[in-house]
This record gives structure tokens, sequence and C-alpha cells, in this order.
């Protein structure tokens, strides 16, 4: 341990690896408090070449590393599994270069949060595609790991889509980097695209060159009630076919609303209750909102165009994921189903979950991504370690043609179930690449494959 605790002060500088158990907590315990392991010590390089040799020295003394950005995972899959691994953490990896407003472009560390990285590019007159709640904690390289989405996936595409090019450190030490950002560079293997949902089972990733956006004019938020899951799917097409460059369209339903407004001491969002929530993003001016007018299921709504009035509505989504913490150790299964799929699976899902339980009790919160066909499955009672509510949502899921990760990623939590999602060949073939690029199951063991 001392010899360890030595090479790694060497590669990452003194005050840049922490032993003592306060400190470590926050590196070891994921966001939801379901999972968490005990680490030899955090690390925190400053440079590619720094986490070259951290990784070295793991290597030598036969330590895997568990590659962190924010911990915003909901997965288990940015945490210590068990005992005796070293956390390497990219907060210090934060630097923002100049935007190149010719080519719409950045080069970021993977450290940078997603606020910080969207504020440059503000400034810059451009916008940057990714957006999430979590957007002051979730980092750039945490959210390549995943392939985060976001509420902003319905316009922009997730994380893959606005990635142009790497840096990264290989389980060797060796620095792989392409970060000119050509949009036509076909000399072999695109390594950040294979890089980007590969969940620091593969390399470290340290920078990136990202896609940027034209900056729009402010949008215009509206939020309506509506009769169910079917009826917010039906009226988000409705919108889509009047206004295609719609921004986002997120759902969420009564209780979820009710405890967020406990929670948060908001006001009714509507003049009437509702079964269900679809609010949507739409790109201003106002005028674009004008033309919903005598929109079927747009009767009870509410309009927002200016900054406060649109953070006051979105408060009612973004502050789910807080509010549901409040109940105790949620299960969160992140699903994603055929548009046309979503009433059958939220019919289904009561009752799976009640089944599941075995009697005990398990209260659901569901919100999500509508435009993506991603749910947010929420279950508070269960017993934290017992995994077969989340079994039982993602089989669920998987029978009506979805994914058992539609954004958060596999981590430990959902390994064992990959093969609800990809075939036998398609596994195989993860598994290949990951012992071509990590032989020796240096970097995040038991994460992913």
């Amino acid at each position: 341990m001392q010899a360890l605790i030595r090479d790694l002060t060497e590669a990452a500088g003194a005050g840049h690896v922490l032993t003592e158990p306060g400190l470590l907590a926050g590196y070891t315990t994921d966001w939801t408090r379901r999972y968490h392991g005990d680490a030899l010590c955090a690390v925190r390089p400053g440079s590619a070449a720094a986490v070259a040799a951290v990784l070295r020295a793991c290597a030598r003394h036969g330590v895997t590393v568990v590659p962190q950005g924010g911990n915003t995972g909901l997965v288990g899959g940015s945490v210590p599994a068990g005992t005796g691994q070293v956390v390497l953490s990219t907060s210090r990896l934060a630097g923002l270069e100049p935007v190149d407003p010719l080519s719409a472009q950045v080069t970021v560390g993977a450290g940078a949060t997603i606020a910080a990285l969207r504020a440059h590019a503000a400034a810059a007159g451009l916008e940057y595609g990714v957006n999430l709640a979590s957007r002051e904690s979730a980092t750039v390289g945490g959210t390549i790991a995943t392939n985060a989405g976001g509420i902003n996936a319905i316009r922009y595409g997730a994380t893959r889509a606005q990635l142009l090019g790497v840096e990264a450190v290989l389980a060797d030490g060796s620095i792989v980097s392409r970060l000119s950002g050509l949009p036509t560079d076909n000399a072999g293997y695109d390594l950040a695209q294979l890089l980007a949902g590969s969940e620091g089972t593969l390399a470290v990733v340290t920078a990136a060159r990202v896609r940027l956006w034209p900056g729009e004019p402010s949008p215009v938020i509206v939020l309506a009630g509506v009769d169910g899951i079917a009826a917010a799917a039906a009226l988000y097409a409705r919108i889509r076919a009047l206004l295609p460059g719609l921004r986002a369209a997120e759902y969420f339903e009564a209780a979820g609303v009710d405890l967020v407004r406990e929670v948060a001491g908001l006001p009714a969002p509507l003049n009437r209750a509702a079964a269900g929530y679809l609010l949507a993003e739409i790109p201003g001016p106002i005028g674009n909102a004008e033309r919903l007018a005598g929109v079927p299921g747009l009767d009870d709504a509410a309009v927002a165009a200016d900054p406060a009035g649109r953070a006051a509505l979105w408060a009612y989504r973004e502050r789910h994921t807080e509010a549901i913490s409040t109940l105790g150790v949620p299960h969160k299964m992140d699903v994603a189903v055929p548009l046309a799929a979503l009433a059958a699976f939220r019919a289904e899902l009561a009752g799976t979950v009640r089944a599941a339980a075995r009697g005990g009790p398990a209260q659901v919160l569901v919100f999500g991504h509508i435009g993506a066909g991603n749910l947010h499955v929420n279950v508070i009672g269960p017993d934290d370690q017992d995994s077969a509510v989340d079994e039982a949502v993602m089989r669920l899921a998987a029978a009506h043609g979805g994914t058992i990760s539609a954004e958060h990623g596999i981590g430990r939590a959902k390994a064992p179930l990959l093969h609800l999602s990809r075939s036998a060949a398609e596994v195989a073939a993860m598994r290949a690449v990951k012992a071509a690029l990590d032989p020796g199951g240096l970097l995040n063991p038991g994460v992913l494959v």
C-alpha cells in the first residue's frame, strides 16, 4: 500500500492522492446511495501523461482502476464494487479551449461539467447539444462513457452525435489522441465512437473534441395536462408535426408532481389536476408556440417564454430525481421502448412491479424523455440489495421491443442482463474488444461485460 501511494503521488502530485475515509466517501458511493464499495485511495491526475503514469503504477501493483467523472451515475459503474481498487477521478482535467467559431467545435477536458461547457459555448453564440438535469455535476468524460442523451436528444442526438474526436489513455499507459475535429476522416477505425458508451472499460477519456450547434432564440415552454402516457405520446406527435425542430418532450405523472410540490413547495402547475403531463420545449420566438393554437389536447396548458417562467415549468420535471430521493434509496431503471409500445408497457408496469416485490411495499414513479421513448422507472420500497424488481422491469421493457438502458449505461447493476438487449454474438464481440484493449482487466472490471 505504501509503495502504491508513493508511486501514485509521484504520478499525480502531492495532495492529489486521497486515503482518508472521510475524503473517500464521495468517491465510493454513487448518487443513488445504492451502489458503493471501498477504495484504497482516490487519485486526481492533472494531465493525460499523469493519467498514463497512474495506470502504469496500478498495473505494476496489481490494482484495478475505476475511472470516475462527476459520479452522477445510477448503475454502479463509477464506484468500486468491493475493496482494493483505486478510483481515478478526472476532476482536474477540466480545461476549456477557445471555441472555433468557423468549424463550430471546441476541445474540452473530460472533467469539465456539462454546465461549464454549455456556458462556454453560449458565450461564443453557440450551443452544446447535450443537456441534462445533473448538468452542474455531470462531466463531459462521464457522459461520453455512458453516451448520455438528456432532454435535447430528440433535437441534437445523444453524446455520440456530438463527439468528433478524443484523447484517451489505454490500459497499458499509451495515449491516443485525435482532436482535429475533421468531419470527413475515414482513416481506419473511429476510436472516439468506440469509446462512447464503453463506461470506462476500454480507456480513460481525458479530452474530447465536440460539435457545437448554432445558438437559437430563447425557447418557449408548453406544459399540458394529459390523461396518461398514450395521450402524451399522441400530443407529442401532433406538436412534432407542426414544429419539427422541437427541442424537448418530457413526460411525468401526477404522483411525481405531487411529490415535487411537497418537497420543493411549488404551486399547482395548471388550473386542473391531470393524470399526466407533457412538457415541450419549442424553438423561439413566441410565434412558434402560437402555431399550436387549436391543437387537440392543449386546452389546459401553461406557456412560458421568459427565463423565470421557463425555469418554473421545467422545475416540475427536473426536480423529480431530487424529490424521489427523499423517500429512500430508489431502484432506478432507465429503459426505452418504441413509442407505439409505451402505453402497453406503462399499463403492465405496476402489476409487474407488484409481482416482483412479492407483496412488499413498492411505490412506482415514472418520468422521462417521451420523444425518445425513454422512461425512468423509479421504485421505492424494496430492499436496495434486492434486484428482483429491477430485473422484472427490464425484462418487461425487452418484451416490448425495448432496451434495458436508454442513456445511463449498463454498469454493474445491469451487466447480468445485457443479453436482454444484445445478442450473444454482440456480447462476444464486446468481450473481444475488451480483451484486446485491456487484456489484464485493469479498467472497471465487472462493468458492462
